[in-house]
């Protein structure tokens, strides 16, 4: 087990947690003849949210699009391991400033993305 695990897990379960709470959210704000329980799409997001561990970064996958970047290393000249990044493209973080750190655990989560 690698030392950011239980954050990295912590940072995936905020992520799916902000998406339960927009899809009961949309949900429920539909006409009641279009109503859709929201249980499949939850599962589904859960189920493809992934972590994909490089040398620099972790990149967190959301259903094909990448969502985020966690700096995975301490040589970086910018930022400490542990920051999340907010995905500039589907291979490259925004090195602007980060949106947290997944040690802190003071960082808000979207399931669109950082803030």
């Amino acid at each position: 087990m690698q030392e950011n695990d239980l954050f990295l897990d912590n940072y995936l379960r905020k992520i799916v947690e902000d998406f339960k709470g927009w899809a009961d959210r949309s949900s429920k704000s539909v006409n009641k003849e279009w109503y859709t329980d929201p249980a499949p799409r939850i599962k589904e997001f859960e189920s493809e949210l992934q972590a994909k561990f490089g040398n620099k970064y972790i990149k967190i996958l959301s259903g094909g699009s990448a969502h985020s970047f966690v700096v995975n290393t301490d040589k970086d000249s910018k930022f400490k391991k542990g920051d999340i990044l907010m995905a500039a493209s589907w291979s490259t973080p925004a090195r602007n400033k980060p949106r947290g750190n997944i040690f802190d655990d003071n960082y808000t989560v979207h399931w669109t993305g950082t803030i």
